[in-house]
């Protein structure tokens, strides 16, 4: 990873590290570290488990405040959302991190910089690494800032299938999303989906799969629907 990378990822964050090589160690997938030949340590599966541990602490901490009189139960299963891989991956393209990944060339060519596991374990990586390089304290900042502020609207963008369904049902109308468009060769093609309730053509989004076009394409039309109301 060149200085000018680090130095741009570190105007994305907000956070200059003393020690680049623990971003360079957070950003390298296994796949890239196989075919380097390098340690298995040198890959980001360590800092890894770190940030998921610090991640899982702070988003307790904030929600045990938040919610001072929900069961253990429930807190555990809002931390759950909070810190599932959908939501960790889009807080990590927020930061464009999956254009920083040092991947294999054949996890690249399939599409590795946008696939939900590789960005959501990536971010857990970063925040490992800046927990080593910073204290607790500048993660425990991290994590507010790039995780948990507007944690509602992240979770209403990846569970948004599910929501616009909801909506949808009760108004007694025909949801259906349509494949209208697709480019880009077959290792790293681009969809185009619609939206269309009782016929009718509401929205339409992109995705590199037609699972996150349909995704996008709900949430647009969630908005859309949301500004009519």
């Amino acid at each position: 990873m060149k200085r000018e990378k680090i130095i741009e990822f570190e105007k994305h964050i907000g956070y200059c590290f003393e020690n680049p090589d623990l971003l360079i160690t957070a950003v390298t997938h296994s796949s890239y570290a196989n075919e380097r030949r390098l340690k298995k340590f040198e890959c980001n599966e360590r800092l890894e488990f770190l940030g998921d541990a610090v991640l899982e602490l702070v988003s307790s901490e904030t929600i045990f405040a938040e919610n001072p009189q929900k069961p253990e139960g429930d807190l555990t299963r809002i931390r759950a959302s909070y810190v599932c891989e959908p939501t960790l991956a889009l807080c990590a393209r927020e930061i464009h991190l999956g254009d920083y990944l040092l991947l294999g060339r054949g996890e690249d060519m399939t599409g590795g910089r946008d696939r939900d596991s590789i960005l959501s374990d990536a971010m857990e990586a970063v925040i490992g690494a800046v927990y080593l390089d910073g204290g607790f304290a500048r993660a425990k900042e991290f994590v507010e800032t790039f995780i948990l502020k507007d944690i509602e609207n992240k979770k209403l963008f990846y569970d948004s299938k599910t929501f616009l369904q909801e909506i949808v049902q009760r108004d007694h109308n025909e949801l259906e999303y349509v494949l209208i468009g697709e480019e880009g060769p077959d290792h790293n093609k681009t969809f185009e989906v619609g939206v269309f309730i009782n016929g009718k053509q509401v929205s339409s989004a992109r995705g590199k799969t037609k699972k996150k076009a349909e995704q996008a394409a709900a949430y647009e039309t969630i908005l859309l629907l949301g500004k009519k109301s």
